[in-house]
């Protein structure tokens, strides 16, 4: 079963309570009062080269992540380290396929 965060609306108690998620929100254990739902922890958003092009990308789909990505990894690599050093130690970062 699911973990939920509430908060007391009437004497603001801060608890867990474990219940399916068609379940009603229970009273406060405290007083009795209702309560209400506490988002603690947003999920996480995996962006640029981790987030997923799909379970089963195919070559071209890849490529075309790897193009987006390049070019914006390049410049923070250029302007972290210097273009020289980008050039001289990574060639294949290309700004153009």
């Amino acid at each position: 079963m699911p973990r939920y965060d509430y908060r007391c609306s009437a004497c603001g108690m801060v608890f867990e309570a474990h219940h399916g998620f068609d379940e009603p929100a229970p009273l406060c254990p405290s007083c009795g009062g209702p309560v209400k739902r506490l988002i603690k922890q947003a999920a996480p958003m995996l962006r640029g080269m981790a987030a997923p092009v799909s379970k089963y990308a195919t070559k071209e789909e890849l490529r075309a992540k790897w193009a987006e990505e390049t070019p914006k990894l390049r410049k923070k690599l250029a302007d972290k380290l210097g273009e020289e050093r980008v050039l001289k130690n990574a060639p294949t970062l290309r700004d153009t396929f």
